[in-house]
């Protein structure tokens, strides 16, 4: 048996990852964890593990940090980021950090099952998306700052004000009353909140924002 665990902040999405693997008679998952730090304590209590399918952006313990602790504690297990992110830094960081394999979570069960195998088999499971900019990455490494400051991302004062209206749960047309704008402007501002925090959905945007300290 491989012996799995997953971890995820999304409890709908690590039962969508158990969907995927029950295809296959031979995979057991043997645990479930909610963010980096929960992983890790459950870890130290028992390690009998193959491998890990890591989120990264998570409360109190990212992806990116457990994995480092992880590989530097319990060096024999596996672990594959899978996420939504597929932008330079966080495959970057990732790798560095000792992840194994890399996949984006519209992986299909099949793709998936085959990259635990490659893994396992001391080969690197990748979204061949992902296995493309890696190669780019070792060509011209990118050199990354830690902090994300709001500079950086540099969200207008207006997108600000949308963030916050997300965090507390309003819809778009109680935050276009609010604000006094039209739903449509709203969904504008969500759209450019999500390119330039390099998000795929409300939560993540929030998530991150409050990381970087924006709302």
């Amino acid at each position: 048996m491989i012996r799995i665990a997953i971890v995820d902040d999304n409890t709908f999405l690590q039962k969508t990852i158990q969907d995927k693997l029950s295809f296959f008679a031979d995979v057991e998952v043997r645990m479930k964890a909610i963010h980096g730090q929960d992983i890790i304590e459950k870890l130290e209590k028992n390690h009998n593990l193959d491998l890990i399918l890591m989120d990264i952006e998570m409360p109190k313990m990212n992806g990116i940090e457990a994995t480092a602790i992880i590989k530097s504690k319990f060096p024999q297990i596996k672990i594959i980021m899978l996420t939504v992110f597929d932008n330079d830094e966080n495959i970057f960081k990732a790798i560095k950090a000792g992840a194994d394999g890399y996949f984006l979570k519209e992986v299909n069960p099949q793709e998936l099952y085959n990259g635990i195998q490659e893994t396992l088999s001391g080969g690197a499971g990748m979204t061949p998306s992902i296995a493309l900019k890696t190669l780019k990455l070792l060509r011209e490494p990118l050199v990354f700052d830690d902090s994300i400051t709001k500079e950086e991302i540099s969200l207008t004062s207006r997108e600000i004000e949308v963030l916050e209206q997300l965090s507390k749960g309003l819809k778009y047309n109680a935050i276009a009353e609010n604000l006094f704008l039209s739903p449509g402007t709203i969904r504008k501002h969500v759209e450019n909140i999500y390119t330039k925090l390099q998000v795929h959905n409300k939560l993540e945007a929030i998530q991150k924002a409050k990381n970087s300290k924006l709302i």
